[in-house]
């Protein structure tokens, strides 16, 4: 069954019982009421019929006449009935030829007032003590409008139940419709997206609502997927091109020296060559290799306390061997007092290779220019900040500095591979930490790298 058509019977049913149950309720109450009611009135008259019948005085019964002919009307199929209550008499003769059972004359000694009901027929006693005696007054009539009344009520009421139930089952559905359309509607449009056109995005009306918040996911999944197809490609085609290079220039140069004889100089020549194109070949692959390693959860890493500032002076020293001409100046302007503020929970040596990478990065692309790597705390995170005065990247070019391969445009004349900076981002990651590159052209670089303070669990 579809939702639609569930939630649409759900609200009908839920419609339908309560609709039920309020005609149930207000024929209950005005049935209670209308027999209360009439019990009330044949009380009455038994009360009138009491005076006049049993006190003899002339005066009081003239008037009671009266009353009885001008504001009590005679009701159908109205008798009265006068028996005198007297010690050690029973009434089970008197009961037997009304049709009433015992217990009613035994209530009206006990309590002064009984009543009861045989069909349409309706009977009121009352304990009346006037001048002639003790009296058990008792009368009866048929309670043809209060019967009638119902019955009109009952008629009423089971047409409005009827009624009000279709137009509940039609509102059921209308409703329903009415809910689901943007849903109809964003599922037809999502049929429409596919891996050939995932630029599209679903039209957002109301983003405040359920609907129109599901189609914010659903277009920041589309974002997602997107960029991870433009990765995948890229990926692709840099790859291929970074291992086919030394691999064809591998190949070319052996047949070309395999093509006739060669001299031992020409021969050296040819192995240096294939030499230094498979240790290039080497470095990509490990550095692939790497790269997928440090893409997992990070469950075989061993953590343990590091002290950010110590590895950054491990970093310098890295860096000064690798490249001596280096200008790199680290800022400790800004470290708090405590030595226990700069502790965070981590793989040291992956920590030292991915700032090593960035620290790098900033020598190599501002040429030797000064270089300031700056250190401080908040109270729940470290930052790093590596600042250079370097070439910049282009910012059209700024969102794909993290896809393996992928090198900006005016870094053609500098050595690498593109694959630096997303294997630091995967260390960082690993480490619970945010890496932010901020950059402008021909201005230079800032990368800012925060790292969680204290111990953390891994996921």
């Amino acid at each position: 069954m579809r939702t639609q058509t569930k939630i649409a019977l759900i609200f009908f049913v839920i419609s339908l019982v309560t609709i039920v149950l309020l005609g149930a309720s207000v024929y209950y109450f005005i049935s209670q009421y209308s027999f209360t009611d009439y019990y009330k009135r044949l009380e009455i008259r038994g009360v009138v019929t009491a005076k006049a019948q049993l006190d003899h005085e002339e005066a009081s019964q003239s008037v009671l006449q009266e009353v009885r002919e001008l504001h009590l009307e005679k009701l159908p199929e109205e008798m009265e009935y006068f028996f005198r209550i007297e010690p050690g008499i029973s009434f089970e003769k008197e009961a037997k030829e009304l049709g009433l059972p015992v217990s009613f004359f035994n209530t009206l000694i006990e309590t002064g007032v009984a009543t009861y009901q045989i069909g349409d027929i309706f009977f009121t006693g009352i304990r009346y003590r006037g001048k002639s005696g003790d009296y058990a007054v008792i009368v009866s009539a048929a309670n043809y409008y209060g019967t009638h009344l119902m019955k009109y009520l009952g008629n009423i009421l089971l047409a409005g139940v009827v009624i009000a139930s279709l137009f509940a089952l039609l509102v059921s559905f209308v409703f329903s419709r009415q809910v689901f359309t943007p849903v109809k509607v964003l599922t037809d449009r999502v049929k429409e997206i596919s891996s050939q056109n995932l630029h599209r995005r679903l039209e957002q009306s109301n983003v405040h609502d359920e609907i129109g918040m599901l189609g914010v996911t659903f277009n920041n999944m589309l974002d997602r997927l997107e960029t991870a197809f433009e990765t995948q490609n890229n990926f692709i085609s840099n790859a291929s091109h970074e291992l086919s290079t030394p691999l064809t220039t591998i190949i070319g140069e052996a047949d070309v020296t395999l093509s006739k004889p060669r001299t031992q100089k020409e021969y050296i020549e040819s192995l240096n060559t294939i030499l230094m194109e498979a240790e290039r070949l080497d470095k990509i692959t490990k550095s692939l290799l790497f790269l997928a390693q440090t893409g997992f959860a990070g469950k075989t890493q061993k953590f343990d306390k590091v002290r950010v500032d110590q590895l950054l002076w491990d970093v310098k020293d890295t860096v000064d061997k690798i490249n001596p001409k280096n200008k790199v100046q680290i800022n400790t302007n800004l470290m708090p007092d405590s030595p226990e503020q700069l502790k965070i929970k981590g793989n040291e040596q992956l920590l030292h290779l991915a700032l090593t990478n960035l620290v790098n990065n900033a020598c190599k692309y501002s040429k030797n220019q000064p270089v300031t790597v700056s250190i401080g705390t908040s109270d729940e995170k470290v930052i790093i900040v590596i600042k250079d005065t370097g070439i910049g990247i282009p910012e059209a070019e700024l969102k794909f500095i993290y896809d393996p391969f992928f090198r900006a445009s005016n870094v053609t004349e500098y050595e690498g591979y593109g694959i630096g900076l997303p294997l630091t981002r995967n260390i960082v990651r690993l480490h619970h930490g945010e890496i932010h590159v901020a950059s402008q052209l021909n201005q230079g670089t800032t990368v800012q790298v925060t790292f969680p303070l204290g111990h953390y669990t891994l996921a």
